[in-house]
């Protein structure tokens, strides 16, 4: 197979895993149905048929590609990593009282609050039907840790994002938990069913806790320097839903006396005045926490990228190799 040389990683990864891929959307459409309740259907569709890159269930098919595996569970395991996506998402637009998401209205707003938790609920148990259909009591383990995980993830960041006293070490906890769990799951359990020896089940961790990693400090930061059309997100999303990310934990930690109230009335006390947001970037531009955290990000892709070396030469493992400098170089 011919992939051009100009797609991106995530584009000539879904191109060369075509067939597999399309054999989860298959399955995801199956287990998404529901014989008494047909609005489980329609909002699971709203949200799995939004145009998102499928990134978490094609890792794990890559992984299960590139170490060799010949049967059948690793479409099972993809399926219900993705189930277990979207349920967050679902779950998270709830909590967050978002109105978007990928460009459209958040199933929350269309249907209603009840309706999204409850369908993300009916998600996760189709998720670990999946996972025992594998027979693997180690994968069930597994994606059963990440999805206790993402769930302490969000609890925790329930606490944290809007308290200045919320540092770098408790940030990268909450990305751990909300973003890198699932990454870190979706390739280990590739590795994992495809019975490979412990050193790579390990390296298949790491490069997909790393990539997640990156791929949310990379998120964080555009919130503040993206483009709009690309994100799907306004610059400042973050700031006027007073989220103490990254780009804003930096700039607290080297804050004046002045500054530090300025952070206290806008992120802690959600008193927020026009022209906030411009003082809020000009105090990240003076302490250059925009740029440090660019360097976090790309300083957890290259982590991701010597995970790799573990593995075994394999055209998958380059296009995984690309795939964690452009989840960064989505900053320039």
């Amino acid at each position: 197979m011919d992939i051009g040389t100009t797609a991106k990683p995530h584009d000539q990864l879904a191109e060369l895993l075509a067939d597999e891929m399309d054999a989860v959307n298959v399955l995801i459409r199956t287990r998404m149905a529901s014989e008494h309740a047909p609005r489980i259907p329609e909002v699971t569709a709203h949200l799995v048929e939004a145009g998102g890159k499928r990134l978490r269930p094609m890792l794990t098919l890559a992984a299960a590609r590139m170490c060799g595996y010949q049967g059948d569970h690793h479409v099972r395991l993809a399926a219900t990593v993705e189930f277990i996506h979207t349920a967050t998402l679902l779950h998270d637009d709830v909590v967050d009282e978002s109105a978007q998401r990928r460009g459209r209205p958040t199933a929350n707003l269309l249907w209603d609050n009840k309706s999204s938790v409850l369908v993300g609920d009916y998600l996760f148990a189709r998720s670990f039907q999946l996972m025992v259909e594998t027979g693997s009591l180690r994968v069930l383990d597994i994606l059963a840790n990440a999805a206790a995980t993402i769930a302490e993830g969000e609890v925790l960041q329930l606490s944290a994002a809007q308290n200045l006293a919320t540092g770098e070490s408790v940030y990268l906890q909450v990305v751990r938990g909300k973003t890198a769990a699932l990454f870190s799951a979706a390739t280990e359990v590739g590795g994992v069913i495809a019975g490979v020896d412990e050193r790579q089940v390990k390296a298949l961790f790491d490069y997909g806790d790393a990539l997640g990693i990156a791929f949310q400090i990379a998120d964080d930061l555009l919130d503040y320097q993206g483009d709009a059309a690309a994100t799907g997100k306004n610059v400042g999303d973050d700031f006027r839903e007073r989220k103490l990310t990254l780009p804003v934990i930096k700039a607290v930690a080297q804050a004046t006396a002045d500054e530090r109230a300025f952070w206290q009335r806008t992120i802690e006390k959600g008193d927020q005045r026009d022209g906030d947001l411009e003082q809020a970037l000009a105090l990240m531009a003076k302490y250059g926490t925009l740029e440090a955290t660019r360097e976090d990000a790309n300083s957890w892709a290259a982590t991701a990228q010597s995970a790799l070396q573990a593995l075994p030469a394999h055209p998958i493992r380059d296009l995984m190799h690309d795939l964690s400098a452009y989840v960064v170089s989505r900053l320039a």
